[in-house]
Formats: C-alpha cells, structure tokens, sequence
C-alpha cells in the first residue's frame, strides 16, 4: 500500500488532484475523546510515556476524521529530558525546564547516543501505530529542531522573544554552539529510531526559526536542519523528512534545496500564492490554512481553504494548517475543512 499513500506521493513529487490532509497537533485537547484518555493518564508527561495512551490519542483524530497522516502524540521536549534536562509542565503555563547556560551545567547532559533508554516509551508508541493505523495512513514521526529546543533549555520556558537564547548566543557563543551541536546530533539518533521503528515520514518542527535573522537564521536553523536530513537519508534513503522553519518568511525560498528536505511546511503569515511562486517551484509544500478558522468556521473557512487549494493545485501540496490547532477549536469546523478540501 505504500505507493498508493497520497502524502507519500505528494512527498516524492506527484501533483494530485486532491491535496491529501493532516492537521499540526490533531491529537489535542480541542477532542472531548482526547481529554478524557489524558484524564486517564492523570498528567501530560504521564500521556507521553504511556504507550498505550499515547497510541490511542494519536489514533482518536484518525477515526473521527480520516485524516490521510497520523503524527506521534509525543512532545519536543521529551528530548533535552532524554539528556539530563529536569522537565515538568505547570498547570496553565505551559512547560519549564532546569536551564542549561553555562558549561558546567552542559557538561552534566548525556551523550546524543545514549537518550534511548529514555526515550523507549515513543518507539514503543510508533511500533504500535504501525500496527493499527489504517493501511492508508501515513506515520509521521517528529522531533523539535534545536534552536527552538534550545531556546526552551536555555530559559527553562517559552518566552515570547527567545531572548535568553539570544543572549547566550551573542554572549557565549562556545556554550550556546555546543547545546545546538550536542541537539543536532542526539535529534538524529532520535528520528532515526523513530524510522526504525515504523515512522514512514518525519517532521522537524522549527516553532521559532522566525526570530533567527540574516546569518544566524542560516547558522543556526538551516544548517542543523542541513546536517540532520542529511544524515538520516544517509541511513534511510527512502524515508521523506518536511522540515518547518516557521515565520521564516523569505527564508522559506531555497530552504529545501539548502537543506535537502523533500518538503517545506509554511505558517500563515505567507500568502499562498507568494509561497507558490517562491518555495512550491522547488517541491513539495505543506499548509497553511490560519489556525483561528478552527474556531470561527463559516464561509471565511470555506474561502480561504479553497483559495489555498487553488494556489498550490499547479505542483505537490499537502493541506495542513500555518500552525498547530488550538484547544478553543471546535471540532465541526475540523470537518468543514477536510470536506472543503475533498469535495470543493
């Protein structure tokens, strides 16, 4: 059945007269099923490392929906916690870390190779996808990029700017060199399992490569993302890699080439129509329906769907949104869309 999966076509370069669709984060908590297996879990750490529960999250939008991909229910920090980072989640605020500043603090992180034994709960999560979905769906696995996991390690949280990131970068550039270095590596190993163990796709999200200018946009997004693909289509030639350097805006033109990714996954703060002047001539390209129509719906969700069919129906495109949806959504509108997008 593989040859016959629409996004692995879309991924090899097949225009399709339908865009296959998935959605970023359609495993969530906009799913009354979704909150009730996290409350089973008893916490979202707890829903991570439950193989079990985390298959059956990432399979809920699967049923609901038909989507044509199914991600990993996992998190992009479950890696730096792999490497020594402490890790928990505040209760409406979202994720904190013991931050990682100085060398003698980066000194006491493990190697890129030895992060499995903790990391064994997701490849037995991705083992048991492979198994149950559908032969039509496609597995996608994933990993955060490492500016964007360093920026979280180095401030202990999400900040609005990355400016503790920043700071480090500018002030201690041996330090800072050494964390992206040490991710770049310890993410291969991680997506590199992942395909081992059943992903047929994987996705490497770069939430804040938008905040990354000029040089050190080329520094320190593109060139990690460079020497990840590379190294895993070293090792698995025939697995596709969509790279996603959100709020990039005209660094998306070339990324693919520069980095060798057989996709580009756009935010909404690009037009389509530019994007498939600029970025779509180069291959495959993913998105970019703005999340908040999730929670309007209406005819501006019909509109705006069709026109972005439309604009990337000349080359291969797989329909998705410029971001994750947000817990505020509401599910008919999920339908709306996916209808809009198969039926016109």
């Amino acid at each position: 059945m593989t040859s016959q999966k629409t996004i692995l076509r879309a991924l090899a370069g097949e225009t399709l007269p339908t865009p296959p669709i998935w959605m970023m984060r359609q495993a969530g908590r906009y799913l009354p099923e979704y909150r009730a297996t996290r409350a089973e879990a008893g916490d979202f750490l707890s829903l991570c490392y439950n193989s079990e529960l985390a298959a059956e999250v990432t399979l809920q939008p699967i049923r609901r929906y038909g989507f044509d991909a199914s991600i990993l229910f996992a998190d992009i920090l479950l890696l730096p916690q792999a490497l020594g980072a402490d890790l928990w989640f505040v209760t409406g605020e979202g994720p904190r870390l013991s931050t990682i500043t100085t060398q003698a603090e980066f000194d006491k992180l493990v190697g890129p190779n030895d992060v499995h034994d903790h990391l064994a709960p997701v490849y037995e999560t991705v083992k048991i996808l492979s198994r149950e979905l559908p032969s039509e769906t496609t597995l996608i696995g994933f990993a955060g990029a490492p500016w964007t996991v360093a920026t979280y390690m180095i401030a202990g949280k999400g900040t609005p700017d990355q400016g503790p990131a920043h700071k480090l970068r500018e002030e201690n550039p041996e330090v800072f060199r050494a964390i992206i270095d040490r991710l770049t590596d310890a993410t291969i190993e991680y997506l590199s399992m992942q395909i081992q163990a059943g992903a047929e796709v994987v996705k490497l999200f770069d939430s804040w490569a938008g905040s990354l200018k000029g040089d050190a946009f080329t520094e320190f997004a593109l060139k990690p993302a460079k020497r990840i693909i590379a190294e895993l289509k070293s090792r698995h030639p025939d697995t596709p890699i969509i790279a996603f350097p959100r709020e990039a805006g005209d660094g998306y033109i070339g990324f693919a080439k520069a980095t060798g990714a057989d996709c580009v996954a756009l935010d909404n703060s690009v037009s389509a129509a530019w994007a498939a002047e600029h970025v779509q001539k180069d291959g495959c390209v993913q998105g970019n329906l703005a999340s908040r129509h999730m929670v309007t719906g209406g005819q501006d969700l019909i509109d705006e769907t069709r026109e972005i069919v439309k604009a990337f129906s000349n080359g291969p495109h797989i329909f998705n949104l410029g971001h994750g949806i947000t817990p505020d959504a509401d599910p008919e509108n999920v339908q709306l869309m996916i209808d809009t997008v198969r039926n016109g």
